[in-house]
């Protein structure tokens, strides 16, 4: 089984679950709170050169997908990635920096570097067994700013687009950007899956305007490929708020 066949097969309920909502079925996932499971990201940032906020929203976009699509999600990782999946899919990201940075990059999982921003994503387990290192990791303090404003989106990338209707951390929205990535594989067609991995599972994130979130959030024209992110609610915003929306057409 290549690795694009494992991830698509690890995710697979999420597309499943997503196709329920589109049809108005409630999510009857329910979760024992003992068995609440959680993917960690976890974001350098040094105090004198902290990251731009978009370029730490698309590391983390790629790194929360990468995991499923690293060597061992088909052998450690494998149970804890299908167990998770299968359940609510929590992520919590938090902030590093210096030794701290250093020893959470030892533990297993996944940097990714995309312009001044590293970003590291783990293997999900339960909340209450998180390793020592990353739990003395800071959840807040997470704000970061674009300094100069994102350029063109490159040409053959999916564009995860962010809701112009709700603020959110750039904690809070890491974790969103990775929930979409995980959403989009799960939709996309194995031998378009393969590409995209090929390349390094490249992604823009972008704030819609009022008319592009109008349009996104419509009926999808012949040959769309998108997946929503629809928001339990556990932080910042309200239970079922559409967060983002992955655009996967560029790759097709």
């Amino acid at each position: 089984m290549t690795p694009a066949e494992r991830a698509q097969e690890l995710l697979a309920p999420l597309a499943e679950r997503q196709r329920h909502w589109l049809a108005g079925q409630l999510d009857d996932v329910v979760e024992e709170p003992g068995d609440v499971r959680a993917q960690p990201l976890v974001v350098r940032l040094e105090k004198t050169s902290p990251p731009a906020r978009t370029a730490a929203l698309e590391a983390a976009a790629t790194a929360a997908l990468a995991v499923f699509f690293d060597p061992r999600a088909s052998a450690e990782w494998g149970d804890e990635l299908a167990a998770w999946v299968a359940g609510r899919i929590r992520k919590v990201a938090r902030r590093a920096r210096g030794t701290y940075w250093l020893t959470a990059a030892d533990l297993p999982g996944v940097t990714v570097t995309v312009g001044d921003a590293e970003v590291r994503a783990f293997p999900p387990g339960r909340v209450a067994e998180l390793p020592k290192e990353l739990s003395r990791l800071q959840v807040s303090g997470t704000d970061l700013t674009d300094v100069v404003a994102p350029g063109p989106v490159p040409s053959g990338v999916p564009v995860l687009w962010l809701t112009p209707d709700v603020e959110m951390t750039a904690g809070k929205a890491m974790a969103q950007v990775g929930h979409a990535t995980m959403l989009l594989a799960a939709f996309l067609e194995l031998p378009v899956l393969e590409r995209w991995a090929d390349a390094g599972l490249p992604v823009a994130v972008r704030t819609a305007d009022k008319a592009r979130w109008a349009e996104l959030s419509g009926p999808a024209p012949d040959g769309a490929v998108r997946a929503a992110v629809r928001d339990a609610g556990f932080t910042e915003v309200e239970p079922g708020t559409v967060t983002v929306i992955a655009d996967g057409t560029p790759l097709a």
